[in-house]
C-alpha cells in the first residue's frame, strides 16, 4: 500500500490558505474618498443687528472656522457646499451654491507610481477648488446686510432648508455661524424673553420641535459656532439659549449637536 505523501498534503494546505487569505483581503473595500457618500454642507450666517463679523475675534473665529469645513468638506465630485443668510427671511437667503469637481480616482489595487500621480493630480486640482470656495465663503461673511431684513433673526427656518438637503442621501453637516438668539415678532424672542433656566429650555424646545416633526432630517451633524469671547457674560453668551437649540434638535432625531 502507498503510503500518503504528507509533505504535498501539507503544501498543498499551505498554498490553500495562503489563496484564501489573499482573495479575502482583495475584496475588501480600500477606505478612500471615492468610495465615500457625498457631503452636502449648510452654512448658516447670521446677518442681523446682533452679529457683528467686522470685530476683530469674530472675523478671525469665522474666517477659520470656513476654512476648516472647506478643507474636510471639500473632497471630491459630488460634495455640495452652500451658505445661507440668516434673517428675516432665512429659508429664501441662499447666496452660494457650488459643487465640487475633482475626481477622486479609486486607488485600490494600484502601484506605487501610478498611485503618486494619481494623488499629485488629485491635490493641485482640489486645492485649486477649495481656495476658490474660501474666496466666495469669505466675501460671504464680509458682506453687510444694511436692509430692514437685519432686524428678525429667523433660525427655526432653517430647519425646511435642512430636511431639503437630507432629500439627496447626502451626508449633511451643517453649520451656524450665529449667536443663535431667535428674534421675530410673531414667535420667539429671545432677546425679550430668553429661557429663564434649563427646564424652561427644553420645555420650550420640545414644544417648537412639535411644529416641525413633519420634516425629515435624517441626523445631520450640527454646529453652532458661537461669536463669544471666552470671557463673555452670561447675559452675553447665556447657556439655556443653546440648550434650547440642543434640545430642539435632538427632539428632532438630530444625534450630533455641538457648540463650538
Amino acid at each position: 500500500m502507498k503510503k500518503p505523501n504528507y509533505s504535498y498534503f501539507l503544501l498543498s494546505l499551505f498554498l490553500y490558505f495562503s489563496l484564501f487569505s489573499c482573495g479575502e483581503k482583495n475584496t475588501k473595500t480600500t477606505e478612500n474618498q471615492a468610495n465615500s457618500p457625498a457631503i452636502h454642507t449648510l452654512i448658516f450666517i447670521d446677518k442681523t443687528a446682533s452679529v457683528d463679523v467686522s470685530k476683530p475675534f469674530v472675523a478671525q473665529k469665522y474666517q477659520q472656522a470656513l476654512n476648516t469645513i472647506i478643507e474636510e468638506n471639500v473632497r471630491k465630485s459630488g460634495d455640495k457646499f452652500e451658505i445661507y443668510y440668516i434673517h428675516e427671511n432665512t429659508s429664501k437667503g441662499r447666496c452660494l451654491s457650488l459643487m465640487c469637481r475633482t475626481e477622486m480616482e479609486d486607488t485600490e489595487g494600484v502601484n506605487a507610481t501610478d498611485l503618486e500621480a494619481i494623488k499629485t493630480s488629485y491635490d493641485l486640482s482640489i486645492r485649486k477648488e477649495r481656495t476658490f470656495v474660501a474666496k466666495q465663503a469669505l466675501a460671504r461673511l464680509n458682506a453687510q446686510n444694511d436692509n430692514a431684513s437685519n432686524l428678525e433673526t429667523n433660525i427655526l427656518s432653517s430647519i425646511p432648508v435642512i430636511a431639503k438637503a437630507s432629500e439627496s442621501g447626502a451626508v449633511v453637516k451643517v453649520y451656524y455661524l450665529s449667536d443663535m438668539v431667535e428674534s421675530v415678532k410673531n414667535g420667539r424672542d429671545f432677546q425679550i424673553k430668553p429661557p429663564k433656566d434649563d427646564s424652561e429650555a427644553e420645555s420650550w424646545a420640545k414644544i417648537d420641535a412639535e411644529k416641525y416633526k413633519d420634516y425629515a432630517l435624517n441626523s445631520p451633524d450640527i454646529s453652532m459656532i458661537l461669536p463669544f469671547e471666552p470671557t463673555s457674560s452670561i447675559k452675553e453668551n447665556n447657556p439655556t439659549i443653546t440648550l434650547y437649540w440642543s434640545k430642539l434638535f435632538e427632539n428632532l432625531g438630530v444625534m450630533s449637536v455641538q457648540e463650538l
